[in-house]
């Protein structure tokens, strides 16, 4: 075990032996010096772990040195030890980043928890979830065999991505495989679960069935407009469940996150067929046969979500909403900003549709370019990247204002995404749509064994450009790829964050209510 080295600096350190030797008894090495030069001119010599600084020493003082010790060595972690409460002192401290704040007379157990705690507790966690997921994964495993429920589903999944979180913070990563193959057998038996009920949830108004893309605002925004409060409906593209999670704690630090739910994307998991149904409340081909004008084929070179502000406006329509409502799709930085800028105005709708594209740029954008993968090598990477987007982004000024404000704010998306590893061959004709994780065209051909595939898109709601097209559906984490230059196709696009399949991290998706704190 490392042997970690301490300096103590206080005017009084003789007083303090019984303390020093405790600490040298639980094999920590101790240098103790009687001033804040002192403990300066040490630190600049020699190497410690932590600093423990006595704030009422004649001369400098402890705050004077702390300021001091942070110009120089700014990550050195330093505890402020005083018998004064005085709180003005203990902000003081606080703002020049100190690690902990004990106050005299001193505990042995609280010096030790707090040496512990600042430097032990990376190996403290790392043992302790490790253990911990150990002790769940006989569980979880039970849990995967036995589930049959959508509910069941969603609660599996988001303890998955409890365990991934926690395990990304531990130093080791040892759990790391063992969990990743307990995901890879969920999702195998998602897949299944989906291929076995997707049907029926369509089709037969007796079965019980998920929330939907194509139910969302009804069921959870436009019931937000009888408070009379103006209601935010904020769409992340492309947002899985640990990205949700990983922005969350700045969210809660402005709002109260009142109720942190789920539901259930449809299929192709995409863009253009889960995002346009959100905002129509309908499924895509409803939408096609109501609004033939507002929807686009897969053989339309056209883009495939230029009408959302106007299937939001004829669902309002269809509700019967006479109301004041605004959408705004954000792209680019300068949009973001103009938004920011104009979110006063915005108060005088009572609904504001706003859709955020950066995490699908972001998916997009690492697939294409080389930089941004080495940026994101994996799922870990990825979330950091999507962390600090939000951070900086015009999203956190927007939530910002609104926290100030007597609002109602819905923050979901319209579908996940999957790192893609297993390429699966598949043949189609020069019609057949680009996207990796499903094909839609009239002349597929591959083996049907480990694919969701209907030569019956009206069976799933979905639009054919004609009467012979078909659906195939990758699942889990492969993803399709054609036999001519196979092995180019493969290498380019293996390990890629890809979406229009089944798989948890695609179907199964964040939506959150937020109230202003």
């Amino acid at each position: 075990m490392q042997q970690y080295r301490i300096i103590w600096a206080d005017d009084e350190i003789d007083l303090l032996k019984p303390h020093i030797l405790f600490l040298q008894n639980k094999g920590f090495e101790v240098t103790p010096v009687n001033s804040g030069a002192d403990a300066l001119d040490e630190i600049d010599q020699n190497q410690f772990d932590i600093v423990f600084l006595d704030e009422n020493m004649p001369g400098m003082t402890g705050l004077e040195t702390l300021t001091h010790i942070k110009a120089s060595h700014p990550n050195l972690p330093v505890v402020m030890i005083t018998k004064s409460e005085e709180e003005h002192i203990m902000e003081e401290a606080i703002g020049a980043k100190i690690a902990d704040y004990l106050i005299k007379p001193l505990n042995p157990n609280q010096i030790l928890l707090s040496v512990k705690k600042l430097l032990d507790n990376k190996r403290i966690f790392s043992e302790h979830t490790n253990q911990g997921y150990l002790q769940e994964f006989q569980k979880l495993t039970m849990e995967v065999e036995d589930l049959e429920d959508f509910e069941g589903w969603a609660d599996l999944y988001r303890k998955l991505v409890y365990w991934d979180l926690q395990i990304d913070e531990t130093e080791d990563k040892s759990m790391y495989d063992i969990l990743n193959d307990q995901k890879a057998q969920a999702n195998m038996r998602f897949c299944d679960f989906i291929s076995d009920n997707y049907y029926d949830w369509l089709n037969n108004p007796d079965v019980d069935r998920p929330l939907m893309s194509h139910q969302v605002l009804k069921k959870r925004v436009l019931p937000l407009l009888k408070s009379g409060d103006p209601v935010f409906l904020i769409v992340i593209d492309n947002l899985r469940f640990d990205q949700w999670e990983i922005i969350q704690p700045d969210i809660a630090e402005l709002f109260d996150v009142s109720n942190k739910d789920y539901y259930y994307s449809i299929l192709p998991t995409t863009t253009a067929y889960a995002r346009n149904a959100l905002f129509a409340g309908l499924m895509p081909l409803d939408i096609s046969k109501k609004h033939p004008d507002l929807w686009k084929d897969e053989d339309s070179d056209d883009g495939k979500n230029l009408f959302e502000e106007q299937l939001l406006g004829e669902h309002l329509e269809r509700e019967k909403l006479d109301i004041k409502y605004s959408y705004n799709k954000i792209i680019k930085a300068q949009d973001g900003k103009q938004l920011v800028d104009g979110a006063k105005n915005l108060m005088n709708n009572q609904l504001n549709a706003i859709v955020f594209n950066f995490v699908d740029m972001l998916s997009h954008a690492r697939t294409d370019m080389q930089m941004i993968r080495e940026l994101a090598p994996d799922e870990s990477a990825y979330r950091s990247l999507t962390k600090s987007w939000f951070q900086h982004s015009s999203l956190y000024d927007l939530l910002k204002f609104l926290s100030n404000q007597k609002v109602k704010v819905v923050v979901t998306t319209d579908h996940g995404t999957i790192r893609v590893k297993k390429p699966y061959k598949i043949i189609g004709d020069r019609n057949t749509n680009t996207n990796l994780r499903y094909k839609a065209g009239k002349n597929l051909a591959f083996d049907e064994e480990g694919v969701l595939f209907t030569r019956k898109p009206e069976e799933f709601r979905l639009p054919k450009v004609n009467v012979s097209t078909s659906f195939a559906f990758a699942r889990e984490d492969f993803f399709f790829a054609y036999p001519n230059n196979y092995n180019y196709y493969v290498n380019f696009y293996k390990d890629t964050f890809q979406h229009g399949g089944i798989s948890m991290e695609e179907v199964i998706i964040p939506i959150v209510e937020l109230e202003p704190k």
